[in-house]
């Protein structure tokens, strides 16, 4: 669970304070030593030795040399100063200039960027940021990181979904190390843990019982020296967030993507009694698919003999007709929803080539225009 959320206190109070807005400072009163600047300096300075729970109001106050009443002029509540401190050291990350370079260097710049940023500032990655301090650091930091994902052929929310899915990934890793080390810091290291806990294990243990817990367990621990180890984790994860990105941009880029297909309401409607659709094939081009009005894509099927074999009789088709119906209604939520979609499509085209082995798309002498994904259900990563 987060210890605190972003955005969490007056949003326009909040959003002046980020900007500098002069109307949001105090212009009357005697000069002082410190300023807005110096008071989230010295916040940060706080939870960066002792977590958020060291940011107080009176805390900071005496950081800076004040009393508390006297900051309160600047910083409405402790939220407000959340948000500057996020926004402060959003604004203070190095950022790699990797224009120019592949792709994955760019996204693992991006990944490396905020995982010293965590390792810097730990409170940070316990900060839930679902509504995001909206300062100058917190944007540009978005901007920077959302180029990342420039020529990959993504929509703008597939790109912020790419974006997230990484940063996440990153904080979540990060939090695992911040974990193991107050665990080192509570006097026990994981090879004290370890040997107090082996001995006790071994007599209640049957390895036979559990083999493979016992010998993967044996494997892990002897690789890592630890019976798990985070920045090992972090390594192996980010390749496989990498790999899972990789996929998703390649399935878009070969047109396989179900999010890449505009709606089709006519489907919903549509059956045996639409020509074009109770003539046409269980595999058809990708023009089809996408709903074409070309005349020549719509009456595709009746001339052909392969095809129009493949009637409204024909269990495949029937299924595939209502399960688009259904999907049509029901619509496709989010890349998860959407990845669904296609596993159900290549599942479905499966059935259909199964059922008949005088497909075009598995016969030796494929119809020119035929479709074929080879992608199994099992290597949907994203």
């Amino acid at each position: 669970m987060a210890d605190a959320r972003s955005s969490s206190g007056d949003p326009a109070r909040s959003i002046a304070l980020l900007w500098r807005d002069p109307a949001a400072l105090p212009r009357r009163g005697p000069a002082r030593a410190w300023d807005l600047d110096s008071v989230v300096a010295a916040a940060i300075g706080l939870a960066d030795d002792g977590g958020l729970a060291a940011v107080t109001i009176r805390a900071v106050a005496r950081a800076v040399g004040t009393a508390p009443m006297s900051l309160y002029t600047y910083v409405p509540g402790k939220a407000e100063l959340l948000d500057l401190m996020l926004d402060a050291a959003y604004a203070a990350m190095p950022r790699a200039a990797t224009s120019g370079r592949d792709w994955r260097e760019r996204v693992r710049a991006v990944a490396e960027e905020n995982r010293l940023l965590f390792a810097e500032h730990p409170w940070a990655a316990r900060v839930s940021t679902g509504r995001p301090p909206l300062g100058p650091g917190s944007i540009g930091k978005y901007e920077h990181e959302l180029a990342a994902f420039d020529g990959l052929g993504l929509d703008d929310v597939d790109r912020d979904a790419c974006l997230a899915f990484v940063v996440e990934f990153v904080r979540a890793a990060a939090l695992a190390v911040q974990d193991a080390a107050d665990a080192r810091a509570a006097g026990q290291d994981d090879a004290r843990w370890w040997s107090e806990a082996a001995p006790v294990l071994e007599r209640v243990l049957d390895p036979a019982a559990y083999p493979l817990a016992s010998r993967v367990g044996a494997a892990a621990g002897a690789a890592h020296g630890s019976a798990a180890d985070p920045d090992h984790a972090y390594r192996f994860g980010l390749d496989r967030v990498l790999d899972g990105l990789a996929a998703f941009v390649a399935r878009g880029r070969a047109g396989t993507t179900a999010d890449r297909a505009p709606a089709r309401p006519a489907v919903a409607a549509r059956g045996p009694a639409e020509p074009a659709i109770a003539g046409r094939s269980p595999v058809v081009p990708a023009a089809t698919e996408c709903g074409s009005t070309d005349p020549a894509v719509a009456a595709h099927g009746p001339a052909d003999p392969a095809v129009a074999a493949h009637g409204p009789a024909d269990p495949a088709v029937a299924e595939r007709d209502h399960s688009d119906a259904a999907a049509a209604e029901r619509g496709v939520a989010g890349p998860a929803g959407r990845l669904d979609a296609l596993d159900t499509e290549i599942r479905r085209g499966r059935r259909a080539r199964a059922a008949d082995p005088a497909d075009p798309v598995t016969s030796p002498h494929p119809r020119p225009g035929g479709t074929h994904d080879d992608t199994a259900p099992g290597d949907r990563t994203a």
